[in-house]
């Protein structure tokens, strides 16, 4: 082959957690792609530095990860509007132009995985909970809303962050008490974790979980472990669960298309890769 071989990778700080190389590179040997996807443990001081010299090293794009996904959107010369609605990116892309584009592709992702695990469900259906108020939580009612869900229950354990949320994104939020947010369960369609509660090394999610009902979708973006206690709860109950991880791979899928060319398929394969 002749011309420089495209490079991309994820920043964050830490970084060695990070299942994105173990999913690029398998898409890359799967489709015989060239190129290499790296991990760059970035402290927060440098990240100008490293984004101003990545693409002169060959580097086409990026993955952005905690603590950089709001710092970000101050450096790039380009920001989509999903980014600036969401408040942080999480996919770069370096153009030929020298300019850097921002994105954030989490949303496109939850949705994506809630679509692929719960086929028959409808925005429609009735109110979303999402519990948490951070990052996450923004992406996913940016993509709940742009799905045309009717009305979203917000909680937080800090109320005051779900008052903000909502706040920016008006009147289809309807904002609940930590306390009460057991009580909400049962008029629910969808309930959303988007909280790290239950993920491993965290605090357990406590809230009281008896008001699930069967037919309700859950879905938990934790995906460490792949069954939380509030899947876990779900599936006692009668819910159709979607875990964590295919919301990683989906989100992973618009960046890999813009920096190497070609769309992939997130399958079972996919999966395994990740969780190797």
């Amino acid at each position: 082959m002749t011309g420089k071989i495209p490079l991309a990778g994820v920043i964050g700080s830490p970084i060695s957690h990070s299942k994105s190389p173990q999913i690029h590179q398998h898409w890359l040997k799967t489709y015989g792609l060239p190129g290499h996807y790296i991990p760059m443990d970035v402290a927060p001081q440098n990240l100008k530095a490293v984004l101003k010299t990545l693409p002169q090293a060959g580097f086409v794009g990026a993955n952005i990860t905690l603590p950089h996904k709001e710092a970000v959107l101050e450096l790039a010369d380009l920001v989509t509007d999903r980014a600036t609605l969401i408040g942080a990116a999480n996919t770069l892309i370096f153009r030929k132009d020298g300019k850097i584009h921002a994105d954030n592709t989490d949303g496109y992702g939850f949705l994506e995985n809630l679509k692929a695990g719960a086929p028959n469900w409808r925005p429609e259906a009735g109110p979303a909970t999402v519990l948490g108020a951070g990052g996450s939580a923004r992406a996913v009612i940016t993509s709940l809303l742009d799905a045309g869900v009717p009305e979203i229950l917000l909680s937080n354990r800090t109320r005051v962050r779900a008052e903000k949320l909502a706040d920016d994104f008006g009147q289809r939020i309807t904002v609940i008490d930590w306390v009460q947010a057991g009580n909400i369960l049962e008029e629910s369609a969808l309930v959303v974790n988007t909280t790290s509660l239950g993920m491993i090394g965290k605090s357990a999610m406590r809230i009281p979980l008896d008001g699930l009902k069967a037919g309700t979708v859950v879905t938990d973006l934790v995906y460490a472990p792949l069954k939380t206690d509030l899947l876990a709860a779900a599936d006692a109950a009668g819910c159709l669960t979607v875990d964590g991880l295919g919301m990683l791979l989906h989100q992973a899928v618009p960046g890999f298309e813009r920096w190497f060319g070609k769309r992939p398929n997130v399958d079972s394969a996919t999966r395994t890769a990740a969780l190797r």
